[in-house]
């Protein structure tokens, strides 16, 4: 069986006490099998506690980062390096389109920020909107994120997103591993896992409610 990524990107949201609240719903419901990796990914703010509730509730969670920076350890005000997140984190979000519109990321930034990962043994989760996108070397894991479908309530058909697959596949890596990512929600889960190429999906704003994750993950 295919490993399966189902990863929560709770963007700018939830406090401590909500991120903690949302980890004593969610934790004792994750089904637990072998190849299903849940990974939630709070604030930066929320990382430390998180990474304490999932390790006293024994919960199988794995923690990640919404970003990280491009630069190692120094003088680079507000920045949060790799080398620091490596203790809290299993894998981190990098290239996400809110952050190329928002912050200017290029793909020049978005490839530091992934030797900064591998260098610190952090899983490296490159967005790619479209074809074109380039995928950085030594990126493994690779979500499908088209502009149109985030937060929008209109996710692509499971159909094209297998087919972008097989493209990433056929140009970079026959080992690529896609999930997808756009208005995935548990109603629609299901016809996206089920694609041969697709091995996961990233939910946004579904992920903010826990008994909608838990109905992801049951489904997943």
């Amino acid at each position: 069986m295919k490993n399966i990524w189902v990863i929560a990107n709770w963007k700018s949201n939830k406090t401590i006490a909500e991120a903690l609240d949302w980890i004593s719903k969610v934790g004792p419901q994750i089904p637990k099998a072998d190849n299903l990796k849940v990974v939630v990914c709070p604030a930066f703010n929320a990382l430390s506690e998180v990474k304490k509730a999932i390790e006293v509730g024994g919960f199988p969670l794995m923690l990640g980062a919404q970003d990280l920076s491009p630069f190692g350890l120094g003088a680079y005000t507000g920045e949060e390096p790799a080398e620091l997140l490596s203790s809290f984190v299993d894998l981190a979000i990098l290239g996400h389109s809110e952050r190329r519109k928002n912050f200017g990321e290029t793909d020049e930034i978005i490839a530091k920020k992934v030797e900064q990962t591998l260098a610190n043994k952090i899983i490296p989760l490159v967005c790619v909107q479209g074809e074109e996108t380039p995928v950085p070397e030594g990126c493994k894991l690779v979500a499908y994120e088209p502009i149109f479908a985030i937060g929008s309530g209109n996710s692509d058909t499971p159909e094209n997103v297998n087919r972008m697959a097989n493209l990433f596949k056929q140009r970079i890596d026959s080992d690529l591993k896609i999930i997808y990512g756009g208005s995935v929600n548990s109603g629609n889960v299901k016809s996206f896992i089920t694609q041969e190429a697709i091995s996961g999906v990233l939910v946004g704003n579904a992920s903010l409610d826990a008994q909608e994750f838990i109905k992801i993950c049951r489904t997943v």
